[in-house]
């Protein structure tokens, strides 16, 4: 046998050996999707027991925020293919589906949480705009010292942001044509409309005639193109793979969440806090790595590109199924929340309105986030 012979007798095997060891976390979703299915009910009616509802919880917790990861770790191989915008397109499109599946499953579970869109989405945009822009340009800041992007993209991001945010979360506070903060028929079809309608808009631009304001030239020998560019089809099909087990696993977790909220009378706002954690944790992470690898632009396209995303997308898909299941939503912030929301946008707005960025703008956006922790307990 010819040693040309003997490396291709070998290759079968190294590819299985590879393939588990990357892709192990796949196989450990879908039995905990089957061990849920068949003990599920087993184990929810020791709740009340404290440590099986908190083995229960952070197993849960952990499967799905790991399956997030590994969407976000394919998403990412798919975006070293297509590059920018299209990368992060990607990245966006996957985070908002599992944000959509799991609202999704946490609100058609148990009793009506009318108010738990409306969390979830402010949830996310504090978290990202405060938690993961801060973090970001605060580690940038100090490795880099000054941080380059370009502000044409920034600026149509928070053109975009600032009336969709305003208007999905504000505007139903002062509407009069039903009580409460919600909107009538007509304001919530014209509320989907103009979200999916600008969103449309937006993408236009920045795949089209505009798409070279969300890109940038990279400081040199600051990263390498990979050596073997990934498998495109591999990705896709192990990106569905890992985000088919999350909606299934959202809902097993809206028990235990439900359970805290209800029996144990946490803070209603703390489911969309979770579901927030559970959605932005991939992105802040990837954010966070492009920051400290002076790749600017990139972690910008992240969270802004989440924050308009979420709202573009998720308040449209979630007044869809509350009108189909006739469930009520609630979208108007309270008053310190609104207030909050409003100086997170003006913030942003400033910081982003030179093209750089430092130690001191990073850290007035972590001061948000802290304040958005505070406002949970103690409204």
């Amino acid at each position: 046998m010819g040693q040309s012979e003997i490396v291709e007798a070998k290759l079968p095997a190294v590819a299985p050996r590879g393939f588990l060891r990357d892709e192990w976390f796949l196989g450990v979703s879908y039995l905990t999707v089957a061990f849920f299915f068949i003990f599920g009910d087993e184990l929810f009616a020791g709740l009340s027991n404290p440590p099986v509802f908190v083995v229960i919880f952070i197993w849960l917790f952990a499967v799905v925020l790991g399956s997030c990861l590994n969407v976000v770790r394919h998403a990412d191989g798919i975006a070293e293919v297509l590059g920018e915008p299209y990368g992060t397109l990607v990245l966006t499109f996957s985070v908002t589906t599992i944000e959509v599946l799991s609202i999704s499953a946490v609100m058609l579970h148990g009793a009506n949480n009318p108010t738990l869109v409306r969390d979830t989405l402010f949830s996310v945009v504090m978290v990202i705009l405060g938690g993961m822009a801060g973090v970001s340009l605060l580690i940038g800041g100090l490795r880099h010292k000054e941080q380059h992007y370009n502000l044409q993209g920034a600026n149509a991001y928070l053109g975009v942001i600032i009336p969709l945010a305003v208007l999905s979360l504000t505007l139903p506070n002062f509407t009069v044509t039903t009580a409460g903060p919600t909107l009538s028929s007509d304001q919530r079809l014209f509320l989907t409309l103009i979200c999916a309608g600008l969103y449309i808009a937006f993408l236009t631009v920045q795949t089209g005639r505009h798409r070279s304001y969300f890109t940038a030239d990279e400081i040199a020998g600051t990263h390498e193109a990979p050596a073997n560019k990934p498998s495109l089809p591999r990705h896709a099909l192990l990106l569905v793979a890992y985000m088919l087990p999350v909606g299934v696993l959202a809902e097993e977790l809206a028990r235990p969440m439900d359970y805290l909220i209800e029996t144990l009378q946490a803070p209603a706002a703390l489911g969309g806090v979770l579901i927030a954690i559970i959605v932005a944790t991939p992105e802040a992470i990837g954010a966070v790595r492009a920051a400290m690898l002076n790749r600017l632009q990139q972690a910008v396209n992240i969270f802004l590109g989440s924050v308009l995303s979420t709202i573009g997308l998720t308040v449209p898909v979630m007044l869809l199924i509350s009108y189909l299941t006739g469930r009520a939503v609630f979208l108007g912030l309270s008053g310190a929340n609104n207030v909050l929301l409003l100086l997170t946008l003006a913030v942003s707005v400033v910081t982003f309105a030179s093209g750089r960025t430092n130690v001191l703008q990073g850290a007035v956006h972590v001061v948000l986030f802290a304040a958005f922790v505070l406002l949970i307990f103690q409204a």
